[in-house]
């Protein structure tokens, strides 16, 4: 197909926002709140009509192009190289508990690679959109990613994954580590929005594991655009498939990467508990 990403851009941004405004008209009023299999992993009623909402705007305006969809899993395209991401509540838990940190997130990825993507935020009353060349905008503001240079001056953000309860290997002793030598740790409970907030320079940096596509090709996307870079942990570039990423500005990624290095998991004896069952 011809490629005008200006065009799919427009695309991304009209298929996010109606999502976005099924979680509007949810919001606070939930009928259905269940889990998925692990504590804390919901999904809702909202969560389905919104994907419903994103994914007719797609197949109307982009029938070509296959679908990663967090809960309807993937369609197949004619495209060989374009898939949309769609994670239709990113933040299911906060807006399940009435916090407004959520997002309906649309990401678009090239030969695997996120390009372009829009981040709708109807808590806060925020539209992220941009993509590779295109710059990064919310609310029609250009972003930028932060100046900031050293981890004694940033202000950072991380998440746990849902089987954090289950490994050592679970951002525990990170999230400890950079506490301590930085500003402060934030932990959002959205990625989208996370890597948003950093693409517009209110963060300077962000890192976390076990994260899907979905969770990450719209975010990735902006931060790029807003002049950041992305990577693995160890400073490769970013794999989709191992769910492990750290966003930033430049000058901030090295000193980012030695931090992750230097930290050891917690022994599970310092955080473990009983844990109640899942309730459906």
């Amino acid at each position: 197909m011809s490629m005008d990403w200006q065009q799919l851009l427009e695309v991304a941004s009209e298929a996010a926002d109606a999502g976005g405004k099924v979680l509007s008209a949810h919001w606070r009023s939930l009928n259905q709140i269940r889990s998925k299999g692990r504590p804390g992993d919901l999904v809702t009623e909202a969560d389905l009509a919104a994907e419903a909402a994103v994914l007719q705007v797609l197949a109307e305006r982009t029938p070509d192009i296959g679908v990663l969809a967090e809960e309807s899993g993937l369609s197949q395209g004619s495209s060989e190289e374009l898939q949309w991401c769609v994670d239709p509540l990113d933040g299911t838990t906060n807006y399940a508990h009435g916090f407004p940190f959520f997002a309906c997130s649309v990401g678009l990825l090239h030969l695997g690679r996120p390009i372009l993507g829009s981040v709708v935020a109807p808590g806060v009353q925020q539209h992220y959109r941009g993509g590779r060349g295109l710059g990064a905008t919310c609310n029609g503001e250009p972003l930028q990613v932060s100046s900031c240079s050293a981890l004694s001056d940033a202000l950072l953000v991380t998440g746990f994954a849902y089987d954090r309860r289950e490994v050592v290997d679970n951002n525990y002793s990170e999230f400890c580590h950079f506490s301590h030598i930085t500003h402060g740790v934030r932990r959002g409970g959205a990625a989208s929005l996370d890597l948003a907030f950093v693409a517009a320079g209110s963060l300077d940096g962000y890192w976390e594991r076990g994260l899907q596509p979905w969770d990450l090709a719209a975010g990735v996307a902006l931060v790029e655009a807003a002049g950041g870079v992305v990577c693995d942990y160890s400073g490769q570039p970013l794999d989709l498939s191992n769910g492990r990423v750290l966003a930033c500005p430049e000058a901030l990624q090295s000193a980012l990467i030695d931090g992750l290095a230097q930290c050891k998991p917690l022994p599970p004896e310092l955080y473990n508990a009983s844990i109640p069952p899942a309730t459906s």
